[in-house]
């Protein structure tokens, strides 16, 4: 049972491990190392930076055990087997991806290499190293929602964007390991997450954008009618997630969702943030044919196997990552 950690005054300390987090300057990923930094374990992180930023990991390198920041990608395959054969990682946090659903349609090939392929090159050191996988996949891959119990992880998927099938494509594989070979892998499908660290330019989230430009006068632009709704995850709630999916023997061989189990459609989002209609607009929508219509999460099955549940509301979380922008939170 110790290995698997003890509590000490109400909190969970986990025996140090060495570990491996791809895409960890990257929004989500940010959050995700400092999560396993304060809980002391070593950490290498691997990122190319297309997505992430170094300047939002550059508190994190202060850290005694944050042990190295690796400027790669995951498509080089002797990168990825000298940092695993020198460190011998036990988990690999598996966060590095191209992420832009208008991206993968405009260039389908750079996201299947990137978000399958490297995904592969990851899996085959794993395999080689016995290190416990966690594959970051999205809410993207399902079809829309009708049931009010939201979706959970039986609920049919549909790629409707290169970017999507190329998950799907990854989480196959991730799950094929487990299955052929026995090593501890699990899949996890966060929803829209969202919060500090997030860009605020046109690859930001839509809280985000909308925050910054309510900041500064601007109009919300909504693309299409701005009836479809979002489940959004507060990036903290998101990052306690990710990080106890690696620890817990209970998910190995597991899809598993997060998200606040609320939805709202953008149109009252966007009321929320501005409160004044006459600063919405609605303007036509870049990528209509990859739109989901619904999505609200069910995490059921992460609250049952992880003793996970969202701790921050829609409203605080706003208020939060509206604090943040407000104080010069990076564009």
């Amino acid at each position: 049972m110790l290995a698997r950690g003890h509590r000490l005054h109400g909190r969970l300390f986990r025996l140090t491990k060495n570990i491996l987090l791809t895409g960890g300057a990257g929004f989500i990923g940010r959050w995700v190392a400092k999560s396993l930094l304060d809980e002391g374990h070593n950490l290498w992180i691997l990122d190319d930076l297309s997505n992430g930023r170094e300047s939002n990991i550059s508190k994190l390198m202060e850290y005694p055990n944050f042990k190295a920041f690796v400027r790669g990608s995951i498509l080089d395959e002797k990168l990825l087997d000298d940092l695993f054969t020198e460190n011998k990682f036990s988990i690999c946090y598996h966060l590095g991806a191209s992420i832009n659903v208008q991206d993968s349609i405009d260039d389908p090939r750079t996201t299947f290499n990137n978000d399958t392929i490297g995904t592969f090159y990851v899996l085959e050191q794993c395999r080689k190293h016995n290190t416990k996988v966690v594959f970051m996949s999205t809410c993207m891959v399902y079809d829309r929602c009708n049931d009010e119990r939201g979706i959970d992880e039986n609920h049919p998927t549909k790629p409707a964007s290169p970017y999507a099938g190329a998950k799907i494509g990854a989480e196959n594989m991730v799950l094929s390991y487990y299955y052929a070979y026995g090593l501890p892998t699990v899949v996890i499908r966060p929803f829209n997450t969202y919060g500090p660290f997030q860009k605020t330019g046109g690859e930001g989230g839509v809280v985000a954008i909308f925050i910054k430009n309510d900041l500064e006068g601007k109009t919300l632009n909504i693309y299409g009618e701005g009836t479809q709704t979002r489940d959004l995850l507060y990036v903290e709630d998101c990052a306690r997630f990710v990080v106890a999916a690696g620890f817990n023997d209970r998910v190995n061989g597991e899809i598993v969702n997060a998200g606040l189990g609320r939805d709202i459609s953008v149109n009252d989002l966007a009321l929320l943030i501005a409160g004044d209609s006459s600063r919405i607009r609605h303007v036509p929508h870049i990528h209509p044919q990859s739109e989901i219509q619904k999505l609200l999460c069910n995490s059921g099955k992460a609250k049952d196997l992880l003793g996970w549940e969202p701790q921050v509301s829609l409203e605080e979380g706003i208020k939060r990552t509206r604090e943040w922008i407000s104080e010069g939170g990076l564009a």
